[in-house]
């Protein structure tokens, strides 16, 4: 049921005249006429030019016309806001359990049918797992939407920004959510797109002593079921200090987390995995700005920003999404790094080592934690399978022979220089001949080009 405000001008007993407000019941209920002509801009039926606030029923002889007139006014005014504030709708109601089944109303019904094709072996998993996301920007605010269609089960959102129309060159955000904050800007649409996530969002610095403390907190037991810890943390924050903030906290939790990041220049980025212990954190390769302590603050220009591409945004939010339903529901190859060009539309990929001499001592005490989990596992027997032989019986007697003797191929190839073990050479170059042809030369001549011309034409 919705309530309007009514002033009384009446004063409390023993204090001075003041208004105050109680509430009338909406459109449809007894005695809201007054009210709901003033909501549509004019007197109402019991009213005086709007101000009076009375409560009476509406006016023998054409009252209940005024109150159709008034309630259909009153749907015209509903209507207007909602496409004032994006055309969104009544949000549907919960879905219980995914389903398989095609049908129109069915949101799931497509990402089911992976299951079908063999892709993923239990999509429905998908509803289990907690997912936290660090700063709900270009990158961050793309991957929390398609967490959210994915149908993720619970979604945390930290970020201490509000959205400004600085930001609609990126993809998400409205202008119409200008001066919110961005958590709840994000959980206001995402939860109208699939109200069956749950999300929890966090307006704050993480990066500030009280707040780590609490974001740590969160992270060790925010999970769907409350006391345990998320199932991965992805990091779409836009300095380095969060990120060393999140490496720190993820460190010392031993908690398994994927950072994401985009250029300056908006024509490149990447994601990366991180298993404590297992690979390389973000302190044991920094960039240069966190290797040589350079206050990012100074690297900053007054009136210069960075520039941004929604494309490259979107690209990189997608391979992180999609790095993420690898390895939640475990199909397809995990990336450990993946970088994107846009210049040359190149892909690099590669896995780092953790740092022995890692400046994070619980990034070093996560390796000696690892090393023992290894050493306790039993070792695997590597089996080489020999190739089995295709048409064995050879009844056209066909023979591959080589075009060149075993002779020619020694001469044609140089000394194998000394390697260590496991690397060979492609090809060898051979020695030059000791003896080599010598070079018929011409003896110089002192005639000039139209004679030896006139020679040549003569021969």
């Amino acid at each position: 049921m919705a309530f309007f405000l009514s002033p009384h001008t009446a004063p409390r007993p023993g204090a001075p005249a003041e208004p105050s407000f109680s509430p009338l019941p909406a459109a449809g209920c007894p005695g809201a006429v007054g009210t709901l002509a003033e909501a549509a801009g004019g007197g109402g039926a019991g009213g005086r030019g709007g101000t009076g606030g009375s409560a009476e029923g509406p006016r023998r002889g054409g009252g209940m016309a005024e109150l159709r007139r008034l309630q259909r006014r009153l749907r015209e005014l509903e209507e207007e806001l909602a496409r004032e504030r994006g055309g969104r709708g009544a949000p549907r109601a919960r879905i219980e359990a995914m389903s398989a089944e095609v049908t129109d109303s069915n949101p799931y019904s497509r990402l089911m049918a992976l299951k079908r094709m063999g892709i993923v072996q239990d999509y429905e998993k998908i509803r289990t797992f907690t997912v936290a996301v660090v700063g709900v920007g270009g990158v961050g605010s793309v991957t929390a939407e398609m967490l959210t269609r994915c149908g993720i089960g619970k979604l945390l959102l930290f970020d201490y920004d509000k959205v400004e129309l600085a930001n609609m060159n990126r993809l998400f955000f409205q202008p119409h959510q200008a001066g919110l904050s961005k958590v709840q800007a994000a959980e206001d649409t995402l939860r109208n797109i699939n109200p069956d996530v749950q999300f929890e969002v966090h307006n704050y610095n993480i990066t500030t002593l009280d707040n780590f403390e609490h974001f740590m907190d969160r992270i060790s037991n925010g999970a769907l079921e409350e006391g345990k810890p998320v199932d991965l943390v992805l990091s779409c924050v836009d300095n380095f200090e969060a990120r060393m903030a999140i490496n720190t906290a993820c460190n010392e939790l031993g908690q398994i987390w994927m950072e994401s990041g985009v250029s300056e220049n908006a024509v490149s980025g990447h994601i990366q995995l991180i298993i404590p212990g297992e690979s390389a954190c973000f302190a044991c390769a920094p960039p240069l700005v966190v290797a040589a302590n350079i206050d990012e603050k100074t690297l900053k220009r007054e009136g210069v920003c960075a520039a941004s591409l929604p494309t490259t945004m979107g690209v990189v939010a997608g391979i992180l999404v999609q790095n993420v339903l690898k390895y939640l529901l475990n199909f397809g190859t995990v990336s450990y790094y993946l970088g994107y060009n846009a210049m040359q539309d190149f892909f690099p990929t590669m896995a780092m080592k953790p740092n022995p001499q890692c400046s994070d001592q619980n990034c070093r005490k996560q390796q000696e934690i690892y090393k023992k989990k290894v050493a306790t596992q039993p070792k695997q027997e590597v089996t080489e399978q020999e190739e089995e032989i295709v048409h064995e019986d050879n009844d056209w007697g066909i023979e591959l022979v080589s075009e060149i003797s075993e002779d020619e191929l020694k001469a044609a190839s140089g000394p194998v220089p000394d390697l260590p073990e496991g690397i060979t050479v492609a090809y060898t170059i051979p020695n030059k001949e000791e003896n080599p042809v010598a070079e018929e030369t011409v003896a110089e001549s002192e005639e000039s080009l139209e004679e030896l011309m006139a020679k040549m034409r003569n021969l």
